[in-house]
């Protein structure tokens, strides 16, 4: 686990905004295949490179996409730790927000999957419809304005870089969660933990 100064402050925020899978589900979704199937370049963008076709394929290779996502949503974990930290978190009266790449109603069925759908309100779980895509900041922003909120007191907790630059754009703290493939961007991280697990031992 990594400290930086950050860390003495982070039991004090009270408003959390978490990615949803890799984060707080164990991590399956297998993005090479994902290209494969839908005839994307490997190591493209996926929303990027479908939102740059032209609408009726642009349209075939989102519903497979809804398809694939569906299905890992049915199946989907909790990962280490997730269930515990949204406990304390939940019990200490912090806000609870998610901003995920995937389509909102996938992201409600994956958190039922997982147990924690009840920390959660629908309205504060913002998909790619309701938002742009991370690293676009926007989703945070308009969580942070429902909560009447200031970035300042808030984080952004995610596995992947996409989060970590949304929360660092808008100006909230950023913790990265430890990724099986071990890939860090330190410049855009606030606080590391190598699981959620190890944040909740933090937090307790």
């Amino acid at each position: 686990m990594h400290f930086s100064p950050i860390s003495h402050k982070l039991k004090s925020i009270s408003h959390w905004i978490f990615d949803l899978d890799g984060t707080l589900t164990v991590p399956v979704h297998d993005f090479a295949f994902i290209c494969r199937e839908l005839d994307i370049p490997p190591g493209a963008d996926i929303l990027g490179h479908l939102d740059s076709l032209p609408e009726p394929e642009a349209f075939k290779r989102h519903t497979r996409l809804q398809e694939i996502e569906l299905d890992l949503a049915r199946k989907a974990q909790p990962s280490a730790g997730a269930l515990d930290v949204l406990e304390r978190l939940h019990g200490s009266g912090a806000r609870l927000g998610i901003l995920t790449r995937n389509d909102r109603e996938i992201a409600l069925l994956t958190l039922n999957a997982i147990g924690a759908d009840g920390y959660f309100t629908r309205e504060n779980i913002l998909g790619r419809s309701e938002a742009p895509p991370k690293p676009d900041p926007t989703g945070i922003h308009r969580i942070l304005s429902g909560w009447g909120a200031d970035p300042g007191d808030a984080v952004m907790v995610g596995d992947y870089l996409f989060d970590l630059q949304a929360g660092k754009v808008a100006g909230t703290s950023t913790v990265h969660v430890g990724r099986p493939d071990g890939m860090i961007w330190p410049e855009f991280t606030d606080f590391a933990v190598t699981s959620l697990a190890d944040l909740a031992i933090y937090l307790s």
